[in-house]
Formats: C-alpha cells, sequence, structure tokens
C-alpha cells in the first residue's frame, strides 16, 4: 500500500512528490476477498500505471463513510445501493456511484441444514439475529408479511449458531457459512436477492469531485475494473497482501470467500452453472456495470418502505460514462 503524502484541500487533487495523484479509497470493512479487486489493482501496479497513488483506508462496523466522500475527506468508498440511494434522499448528500463492485449483494439468513425454514414466509414466528435498523430486513418483514417474527442484536459471530440448532442469522455466504462448515455444522442460506431484493455494492465518489476531476475518476475507475477482472482469474497476488494487512484471515478462510464470491457470480453476474450451462455462448460479465431499471426498482422499494424523506431521480445516483 502506498504510503506517499496526501495534498487535499476541499475537493482539489494535486500530484505528490512521486509526480502520481493522491487518492483515498475508503472500503466498507477490514481487507477481505470482497476487496480483492482494488488490492489486486493496488498490488499489480494498475492504480500507478494510471498515474495514482491509492491509499486504502480499512473500514469497520462504525466507519460511516458517506460523510468523509461528501466532505472530500477521501475520494472514493464503497456502499451498497440501497445506502446511496437514502444518502441522498434523506441527507442530501451529494454521491455519485461510479462502478459496482458487486452485481449482486451476499447477505441473506443462515440456517442450520435441518432447520424447518425453507422459504421466507417460514421465518414468521422465530428469532432471527439482525443488526438494527437494517433496510434489506424491513423489506423482507414487509413483503412476506413476518408480523410475529423477534428480532435480536446480530453478533457478527456463528457462537451462538453452533450451539442452539434452532439458532438465524443474518450472514455473507462469503463468511459465516465457512466458519460454521469447519464447526462440523451444515448450512443452508436464503439469499436477499431471492427475495427480490438486489442492492448493488458500489463504489462512490462525491458529484463535486466526479465535475472537477472526470480523468482521475475515468482512470481510478478503469483500473478498479481491471483489477476486479484479473482477482477473479487469479487471487493470488491480492489475496497474499490482504492477509499480510489483516492477519485475523487465514488463506482457508480467503479461498472459500473467493470461491463463494465466483461461484456465485456476485462480481460478475456470471455464476459457474451459467458457464457450464452456456459453455457454446456464455453470458457476458456484467462487472462493473448498472442497469438503470434496478436502481428504479431499488428506489421504488424504499419508497414504499418510507425510508425515502425527499423524492429524487434515482438514475441521478450513478453514472457509467468512466466504465470501460
Amino acid at each position: 500500500m502506498s504510503s506517499g503524502s496526501v495534498l487535499l484541500t476541499g475537493c482539489r487533487s494535486r500530484p505528490n512528490t512521486s509526480g502520481l495523484t493522491p487518492v483515498k479509497l475508503q472500503v466498507d470493512w477490514y481487507p477481505q476477498p470482497e476487496h480483492g479487486g482494488f488490492y489486486n489493482a493496488l498490488v499489480r501496479g494498475y492504480y500507478k500505471a494510471a498515474g495514482l497513488d491509492v491509499q486504502i483506508l480499512p473500514g469497520g462496523p462504525f466507519v460511516a463513510s458517506e460523510g468523509l466522500v461528501a466532505s472530500g475527506a477521501v475520494q472514493f468508498a464503497l456502499q451498497s445501493s440501497d445506502h446511496i440511494l437514502e444518502a441522498i434522499a434523506n441527507s442530501g448528500e451529494p454521491l455519485l456511484a461510479v462502478g459496482a463492485t458487486m452485481q449482486h449483494d451476499p447477505q441473506g439468513i443462515l440456517l442450520h441444514a435441518a432447520s424447518p425454514v425453507h422459504s421466507w414466509p417460514d421465518l414468521d414466528g422465530r428469532t432471527v439475529a439482525v443488526r438494527p435498523g437494517s433496510t434489506w430486513w424491513e423489506f423482507i418483514r414487509k413483503r412476506f408479511h413476518l408480523d410475529h417474527v423477534h428480532e435480536i442484536p446480530a453478533t457478527y459471530s456463528v457462537a451462538n449458531f453452533l450451539q442452539d440448532p434452532n439458532y438465524i442469522q443474518q450472514a455473507f455466504v462469503t463468511s459465516e457459512p465457512f466458519f460454521a462448515q469447519k464447526a462440523g455444522v451444515p448450512t443452508r442460506m436464503l439469499l436477499n436477492r431471492d427475495a427480490g431484493y438486489d442492492p448493488y455494492r458500489v463504489f462512490y465518489t462525491s458529484q463535486a469531485y466526479a465535475q472537477q476531476h472526470p480523468g482521475i475518476v475515468a482512470e481510478f475507475t478503469r483500473a478498479s475494473i481491471r483489477g476486479w477482472q484479473d482477482y477473479i482469474a487469479d487471487p493470488t497476488a491480492a489475496n497474499a497482501l490482504i492477509q499480510k494487512l489483516n492477519p485475523a484471515l487465514n488463506p482457508e478462510w480467503m479461498s472459500y470467500s473467493y470461491r463463494a464470491l465466483k461461484t456465485g457470480g456476485f462480481v460478475t453476474g456470471q455464476n459457474s452453472e451459467d458457464s457450464l450451462t452456456n459453455s457454446s455462448n456464455p453470458p457476458a460479465s456484467q462487472l462493473g456495470q448498472f442497469d438503470p431499471a434496478r436502481w428504479i426498482t431499488m428506489y421504488r422499494q424504499l419508497l414504499d418502505l418510507n425510508l425515502i424523506q425527499k423524492p429524487i431521480d434515482p438514475t441521478a445516483a450513478f453514472t457509467t460514462k468512466f466504465l470501460l
């Protein structure tokens, strides 16, 4: 990771002593394979070749990136498209999504394999551990009329899950099932995307920065997309850097996460089954791309949940002009 000095005043960017333009990317969690494309672009020199000195800042459960981007403290950050829409409509944050890191959200509900819960309506009357105030959960509760579900706070651990065969919790398909599997506990997941709630995972900047520095945004976006393309093909170099930065990870967990991202088609929109069934004419990768219809659908879902305080044009929340 580059340690070049960063000279920022508002939204201005100036080359540092190396002649590269300093750029900060605030990620949404500690370094992990879900950020693999960005670390791949860093370690393979794609950002440097684009004239950028990129610093990737680790996130965590208490990092709110929207204000950092809007104020110019960082130039780019990661978030989901529903949160981008809420931030623009409710807080007036001038944000702009410039690329999709994931076509689908790998989040959902983790169940024991033998659980009698096989569909979303089956959750009614049961206890579910979720993060309080989660938009996706509000959608699922309303759509499937879960009027008698009991919520408890998520713990970001599978400790309780392993001890209780009736325990149900939110999870990422790239993470919690791995730890359950290691403990010899078979699992299943209900994915949010299959419930009809399907936000993008995006990287974004501010409207002002995109207007004032379109060349930098374009170079960062294209180098990042190249990083993701090559990460899906070979994660070795990026994963080595990620593990160095986050020693809590181990190669087996990282390999599991990578395979889950790839086989589930979360990044490219193509899963392994698609590639096998359409081997003579495989579907094109959607890596980085946005479909306006999905942004409009998400916006309407948020309106239906009364989570949008001020009407906006959802198609103004993103752009594809910086993509390859």
